[in-house]
């Protein structure tokens, strides 16, 4: 086998594994850490062709990656760890800031705009079985370019 067939070939085990999954995961990114801080908020869109449940997160970067939501109160934003999010057959669920998001807890160190954080989710559906997706997160530094790296209207 030439080194273009081999490299054909696991191409087409990749896609054939996405093209399998049950659910996708778009635009996954980590907020950028100052000095000292040791938490980091992920984002992502997730949808899935069944329904599922994103239930357990993990990133070799820490110990502790949960996952969280951001509510009001009484008129007080508060925000709690949550065991799953479900995730309805074919609508895109958005973890953005402000809403759901991941943590990533107890850093040793900070998360600098351009590098990658691998990130392990697992998705459990209505039958119990489980489906890990493994993503790799671009860093963002968005207090340098807010308007640049988020998404709003006027």
């Amino acid at each position: 086998m030439t080194q273009r067939e081999f490299a054909g070939l696991v191409v087409g085990i990749c896609i054939s594994g996405w093209a399998h999954a049950q659910v996708t995961v778009d635009e996954p990114w980590i907020r950028a850490t100052a000095p000292g801080q040791t938490v980091a908020g992920g984002y992502m869109k997730l949808k899935s062709a069944k329904p599922s449940a994103l239930v357990e997160v993990s990133t070799p970067l820490t110990a502790r990656a949960e996952i969280h939501e951001m509510s009001m109160e009484a008129g007080v934003m508060k925000m709690r760890a949550v065991p799953k999010v479900d995730l309805p057959a074919g609508k895109t669920v958005e973890f953005k800031p402000g809403g759901y998001h991941l943590m990533l807890m107890n850093l040793a160190r900070p998360l600098r705009d351009g590098e990658t954080v691998p990130i392990t989710l697992v998705f459990e559906g209505p039958d119990k079985k489980r489906e890990r997706v493994e993503v790799n997160a671009r860093v963002r530094d968005v207090r340098a370019g807010i308007h640049g790296d988020m998404k709003h209207g006027h």
